[in-house]
């Protein structure tokens, strides 16, 4: 068989990802004159911190899908595995402008959205006092500083790993040796992954807008539904490559198991919003329940009941028969709602919180949106454009060849 190893980007590829990149700026210009003076900057900083973390929460889910699969010994995603890395390449530039939005909230005083920035508020409230040692601009930047740098740091440092023997056949020694190096390398980034988005960093950047509530289960909540979305990314990268005559030991195989991931993780997501919103419903406690207060019962009651059909009843549905899973026209519409449904959920996250009264999504949301996603589009198709679209001297590179699910 005579491979295509290298991804040639198509002239509309490129074409619509700098279109898409062109409408999230003329977004954020005309959106920063419409909502971004003192009175309703509320509303500017909302949009721009909902769509920069869902984002960067998503394209990090591929490395740690990347390194989550090494650590595991997975050898059935080495096909595929350079589109999990090329994705995992956006943290860099949506990293960036990530910290450069937290650094304009926490040092412009938007204590609209953080309340713990407000100094005299902290002073005459003892719940705020009680969370200063963590809820402050030092640690805030500090922590941030070092969750976005040391994402980027070690998937840089995953990528090379992968790439280093492209040129160079492995003996059967210097294959156990690099899969213990790329073992240990993964083990580090999954520890560091379970300290920031397995905890501290939903926490700290979406959790801390409602400064007085706290639950314990927020931070896999937010893990579970950015990794799904990351899965969906992963699966149309997949699919547009097969469909453009790339990828060709990918096959139906592979496509069967991202969908169950799709569907398994679907469920998880299910699970603990279940968990979290019953038990809270349930016990009935006042500092609890004004999290959901307008979001089962306000204005946002619409979007809270869709989330649910998007991101649970669709998947379940859909996803349950095994032809379903196999299908590309299946899987990419299901890949799309996916990533919509859960852009939806970290919508009414943020907003429910900064917005209790009423649901302002416009234009300037999906604008902003669609920026981001011609932004991974454009440095997705050039990672991908640079290297081998297949390991071909990965020890596991067979494995994954005649991989049967």
């Amino acid at each position: 068989m005579s491979l295509k190893e290298h991804f040639e980007i198509p002239g509309r590829f490129k074409q619509w990802s700098l279109i898409l990149m062109g409408i999230g700026v003329l977004s954020v210009v005309v959106g920063y004159f419409m909502y971004g003076s003192d009175h309703q900057g509320n509303r500017f900083w909302s949009t721009m911190l909902h769509n920069s973390v869902y984002f960067l929460l998503v394209v990090n889910a591929a490395m740690f899908f990347f390194c989550a699969t090494t650590l595991a010994w997975g050898g059935w995603t080495l096909v595929f595995r350079r589109v999990s890395e090329a994705v995992s390449a956006s943290v860099i530039p949506i990293g960036i402008i990530t910290f450069v939005i937290l650094l304009c909230i926490v040092f412009g005083g938007k204590s609209t959205i953080y309340e713990w920035l407000d100094k005299d508020v902290v002073n005459k409230d003892e719940i705020l006092k009680g969370k200063s040692g963590f809820l402050n601009p030092t640690f805030f930047v500090i922590w941030s500083t070092l969750t976005i740098g040391l994402w980027t740091i070690l998937g840089i440092k995953m990528r090379q790993l992968s790439r280093e023997i492209d040129d160079t056949p492995l003996t059967i020694e210097d294959g156990k040796k690099y899969i213990f190096k790329n073992t240990v390398w993964s083990a580090v980034y999954i520890v560091w992954f379970a300290l920031t988005v397995a905890s501290t960093v939903p926490w700290l950047w979406l959790m801390s807008i409602n400064a007085h509530w706290f639950s314990t289960m927020y931070s896999w909540y937010t893990f579970a539904s950015t990794f799904v979305a990351g899965i969906a990314l992963m699966t149309l990268f997949v699919i547009y490559l097969k469909n453009r005559g790339y990828l060709e030991y990918t096959n139906q195989e592979h496509l069967h198991d991202l969908g169950k991931f799709q569907f398994a993780f679907s469920i998880f997501w299910t699970y603990l919003w279940f968990s979290q919103f019953m038990l809270i419903w349930y016990a009935n406690i006042s500092e609890e329940t004004i999290y959901f207060k307008n979001r089962f019962e306000g204005p946002y009651q619409g979007i809270f009941y869709l989330n649910l059909v998007i991101n649970f009843l669709a998947p379940l549905l859909i996803y349950m028969t095994r032809t379903s899973k196999r299908n590309y026209a299946t899987v990419t519409f299901m890949s799309v709602a996916l990533l919509f449904g859960h852009w939806l959920d970290l919508y009414q996250m943020v907003f429910g919180s900064t917005f209790k009264d009423h649901v302002p999504l416009n234009l300037f949301d999906f604008g902003v949106a669609a920026g981001f996603v011609g932004l991974i589009m454009w440095q997705t198709g050039n990672v991908l454009s640079k290297f081998p679209l297949v390991a071909k001297n990965h020890p596991f590179l067979k494995e994954s060849i005649i991989h049967h699910t």
